[in-house]
């Protein structure tokens, strides 16, 4: 299998997993700083960045799947990570299977809200004008996000978002610290703390200032505050 990644420095491996349609170029401080430590791995997801097209509509453990390969590949068993927001995902289920030894996780992904009345009622509303006017309830109910995929990966993001992954997140038993910007209007700190509270003996960081990309808003804090974590 082919991939596209960068690797960078020696050492004990650290994964580096981006967010969902970010890429690899998104950790570039992250790459930069930890390379002097850690042997450094930094792929693209599949149907992200330059990498391959989706081969088919994946979930979640999916990916997971394929980050185990990509590792087994590059001989790198049991790394240090640090994931941001959609990677995070990717993140609590290979730190659920035990597949990483310690974790540093921004902008984690994977609580999904409680579903309100007016979320179901549009959804009941969205699956009734699709049976009628297909075309029509795409453009009107579809995020612009959403209608920028290919049908493949509309398919796979139905499944990543609406996963939830509270249950994973209990059976963790790796040491992982939350970090979560102050501003994060996609992932919360009230998503960050609820992880925190999941994840036996985790540690959580509010990055003040700081938005759902923390680790680019304020890289020397995110940068040290990681480098601590794994060299405690």
């Amino acid at each position: 299998m082919s991939y596209s990644y960068v690797s960078a420095g020696e050492g004990q491996p650290l994964l580096l997993l981006h967010g969902y349609l970010s890429s690899k170029e998104s950790f570039y401080p992250q790459i930069e700083y930890f390379s002097r430590f850690f042997r450094v791995l930094a792929p693209d997801f599949p149907g992200m960045g330059r990498a391959e097209e989706l081969p088919a509509a994946w979930s979640v453990g999916d990916y997971a799947d394929w980050t185990e390969g990509f590792l087994r590949d590059m001989g790198a068993e049991n790394p240090l990570l640090i994931a941001h927001s959609f990677g995070g995902r990717v993140g609590v289920k290979l730190l659920a299977r035990g597949e990483v030894c310690r974790a540093v996780l921004v902008g984690c992904a994977g609580i999904v809200p409680r579903r309100t009345l007016s979320y179901k009622f549009r959804v009941a509303s969205y699956r009734l004008a699709k049976k009628v006017f297909p075309r029509w309830a795409e453009k009107k109910f579809g995020s612009a996000e959403y209608r920028s995929l290919p049908p493949v990966m509309r398919e796979s993001y139905k499944k990543i978002v609406n996963e939830d992954l509270r249950e994973e997140a209990a059976a963790v038993s790796r040491p992982v610290l939350f970090v979560c910007g102050e501003r994060d209007g996609e992932t919360p700190p009230s998503s960050a703390r609820e992880y925190h509270a999941r994840v036996r003996g985790s540690k959580l960081l509010i990055l003040g200032g700081c938005g759902h990309f923390a680790h680019l808003d304020d890289p020397l804090s995110f940068n040290l505050a990681a480098e601590e974590f794994f060299t405690c």
